[in-house]
């Protein structure tokens, strides 16, 4: 059996990665950001995972408007960097785990979620920009298989939060069926509130920030049970991706521990960064718990 030892929450947006790639750990203007990934990347190191799960957001790369899937699965050995326009990161491809992801899909079909099933998927930012935080390191490579989950929250009709919350839950259920003991961490991506254009272009809503980052902790089923327009008016219509977080949550436990905790939001976007552990899962780590929240 495998299991889900823990849940990490990361932004997306390229800007992010543009200073991975440049470097910017130190930089004023990102180092409340990049020391909050330096924590996750520790406590990646520590705990050494078997396989990411990856919930994202394809930005119009490999999918475009006219067929745009709701949750569209990767089962690939191996990922592709995909070129957005400037060409591709100088990143190697991602590996995959071709028999967990193909077992992945049978369980969440047999769960009644009818997902796309793509033999190429090749990653965008909204994928690449977490990896390439929280797993720096070119020369090694990346250190464990990724699987890549995208989901529709782009173009209406947009997934519900409850349908969010359970797909995490069907991750759980598709771990506990496999039948190698592997490690696994989930990983769900996106910014929380932010505008990219209309009348409130810019605005951020800091409250809900951090009521949503208390809940998705304490009271993920209040989460769930918010309707998407309740998203939409929170965090804007982009800052509605966080849902994919869901996924990620209802991957574990209903008591979990906090590991790691950081908000920062230096222009348009409310950045996050969380650690939930599965207490009966993760090894002992010498990574403290923390919290930075602005």
């Amino acid at each position: 059996m495998a299991r889900i030892i823990a849940g990490l929450g990361s932004p997306h947006s390229p800007g992010i990665g543009n200073a991975v790639d440049k470097n910017k750990w130190d930089d004023p203007e990102w180092k409340g950001l990049m020391d909050g990934f330096r924590v996750m990347q520790r406590w990646l190191a520590e705990q050494k995972p078997d396989l990411a799960i990856l919930v994202y957001n394809d930005h119009v790369t490999t999918f475009f408007f006219d067929v745009y899937p709701m949750i569209a699965l990767g089962v690939a050995p191996e990922h592709e960097i995909a070129d957005e326009g400037w060409g591709p990161r100088a990143l190697p491809p991602v590996p995959g785990d071709a028999r967990f992801a193909w077992h992945l899909a049978h369980s969440l079909v047999d769960d009644e979620f009818d997902i796309t099933v793509c033999q190429k998927m090749p990653l965008d930012h909204g994928a690449l920009t977490p990896l390439s935080a929280l797993w720096p390191d070119r020369e090694h490579g990346w250190p464990c298989p990724i699987i890549p989950v995208a989901i529709n929250v782009l173009q209406f009709p947009i997934p519900s939060p409850r349908r969010m919350f359970k797909l995490g839950q069907g991750f759980r259920r598709a771990a506990e069926t496999y039948d190698k003991p592997l490690r696994i961490v989930v990983l769900g991506t996106g910014g929380l509130s932010h505008r990219i254009h209309g009348e409130r272009f810019g605005d951020k809503n800091y409250a809900w920030d951090a009521e949503f980052l208390d809940l998705i902790e304490t009271d993920p089923e209040a989460l769930a049970s918010r309707r998407l327009q309740d998203y939409v008016d929170d965090a804007g219509a982009e800052g509605a991706e966080s849902i994919m977080w869901l996924a990620m949550r209802g991957a574990l436990p209903d008591k979990v521990r906090r590991a790691h905790r950081n908000y920062f939001a230096p222009v348009h976007t409310g950045y996050a960064q969380l650690i939930l552990e599965d207490p009966d899962a993760v090894l002992p780590t010498e990574t403290k718990v923390s919290e930075d929240v602005a």
